[in-house]
């Protein structure tokens, strides 16, 4: 008689981007092919990963503080394996097993293909497993995402579409730690995309570190992330479609008029300006000027009236002056974005802007963070600004679950990507991954509250389990 083994677990922190998130669930996805489970609770389990980012160094340092608490667990169980993924596994290759020795595997973003035969051969007694390697062909990329991954989601799903970038900004080590542009054959995408519709998903989010730029890489085709759009609104079941992060020097005509006529392409664009100097931009190598990003900005307003963008910003770039970021903060509002994230700037090795900070171009970082603060300020109250015209408006949300802070209330988005804290007579369970009506009652700086319009078709309430 044989007995089945039971399933070993796995603990993985993800720290970063949509992409790392994406990544992680294909990990997932490999390693359930292995016979592992994934579980929340890091002292159960017998695999330990941590996706890492490198954008910002705390982040890297958030990195290996998760790598030396896991190196006293493994310290008490030998048998716990540790492995190091993601943006710093690419840039510090084989310096991570001097900096952090319990470490048992290395694999960088180029790597991730490889992930079952590395556990292998890590749980068979190897050490010092590294797979750090030149970016893969485009054939890998759709072998990877071809995987079924674990989705953190039943609802909406993140779906790779295009890696690594070729613009090289002065600040950025993405085009060192993820590699060159590569876009994923329109056929992976495609058949990825129908196997999440079978499965009842909603939305996807289309990503890629530029992903407007989607396609510019074929030489078999002219095919670009218009042309995407429109094959995936044919799709029976997919109801909302989003893309990010886009390069403003990429974001053409034919992607803006798709978002305006494709129902399910959402009136959404996240747009990173990064600083609103034109000396600054073109330090950082960005290739545009503060007004050619207001004029992109304005051209989408025209063309999709009720869209809304949001960008990216970064203060105490190396040499920038108090009236550069007084620029930078004025541009909030000329911009007439929605929203912004915003960081400080933190070097990274490899860069040219790294280099002319270790030259004295310093930012002290006192003055860093009472920028970055301002700059917060400044986006608190536009935020505030463009949420206000939603008051006493009727929107489509898409109920993604409770809300966080307030349990007796349901939480989605629009379809501009702000998210919708409402009352309902419904329970969770009925509404969950349903398009919903909402009359927003109150508008807050970076969020909305309202009611659920119950309409005659649904059930009384008192037919269902109330909230």
């Amino acid at each position: 008689m044989t007995t089945t083994a039971p399933p070993r677990k796995v603990y993985l922190e993800t720290l970063g981007c949509q992409m790392n998130f994406n990544d992680s669930e294909v990990m997932l996805g490999l390693l359930r092919t292995e016979g592992f489970e994934r579980v929340e609770d890091r002292e159960q389990a017998d695999l330990l990963i941590v996706n890492t980012c490198q954008i910002r160094g705390s982040a890297e340092d958030k990195a290996f503080s998760y790598l030396g608490a896991w190196g006293k667990l493994k310290a008490k169980n030998p048998r716990i394996k540790i492995a190091m993924a993601g943006c710093v596994s690419q840039q510090n290759k084989e310096t991570i097993f001097k900096r952090a020795p319990y470490v048992d595997i290395v694999f960088g973003t180029q790597n991730i293909h490889e992930l079952p035969e590395l556990v292998r051969k890590a749980f068979n007694g190897e050490n010092n497993i590294l797979a750090v390697d030149r970016q893969k062909p485009r054939s890998t990329y759709d072998y990877i995402n071809d995987v079924a991954p674990v989705r953190e989601s039943d609802i909406s799903a993140w779906v790779t579409i295009i890696e690594g970038c070729d613009y090289f900004c002065t600040y950025c080590v993405v085009p060192y730690t993820r590699g060159r542009q590569i876009s994923r054959s329109p056929e992976s995408i495609i058949r990825e995309v129908l196997n999440l519709a079978a499965h009842g998903f909603k939305e996807i989010t289309l990503l890629g570190q530029t992903v407007d730029s989607y396609g510019k890489d074929f030489t078999d085709r002219q095919y670009g992330l218009a042309d995407l759009l429109e094959e995936l609104s044919e799709i029976a079941g997919i109801e909302r479609i989003r893309f990010m992060t886009s390069h403003p020097l990429d974001l053409n005509d034919r992607i803006i008029q798709a978002v305006a006529d494709l129902p399910k392409v959402m009136e959404y664009i996240h747009i990173p300006m990064q600083a609103g100097d034109d000396e600054i931009l073109a330090r950082m190598k960005r290739g545009y000027t503060a007004q050619q990003y207001y004029d992109l900005v304005h051209k989408i307003y025209d063309k999709v009236p009720n869209a809304a963008v949001s960008g990216d910003y970064i203060v105490g770039f190396p040499g920038e002056t108090e009236a550069q970021f007084q620029r930078t903060v004025e541009s909030v509002a000329l911009s007439g974005i929605h929203n912004a994230n915003t960081a400080a700037y933190s070097p990274r090795k490899q860069t040219p802007a790294a280099i002319w900070e270790a030259r004295g171009e310093e930012i002290p970082e006192a003055v860093k963070e009472e920028r970055l603060q301002i700059l917060i300020a400044a986006i608190r109250e536009q935020s505030f600004k463009m949420n206000r015209p939603y008051l006493d408006q009727t929107v489509e949300i898409l109920v993604e679950g409770k809300s966080k802070r307030n349990p007796s209330r349901l939480t989605g988005r629009t379809r501009t990507n702000k998210v919708v804290n409402f009352d309902t007579p419904f329970s969770e369970d009925a509404l969950v991954g349903q398009l919903v009506q909402v009359k927003i009652t109150e508008a807050l700086p970076f969020s909305l509250l309202g009611e659920m319009v119950v309409p005659d078709a649904l059930p009384a309430p008192d037919r269902v389990q109330t909230v």
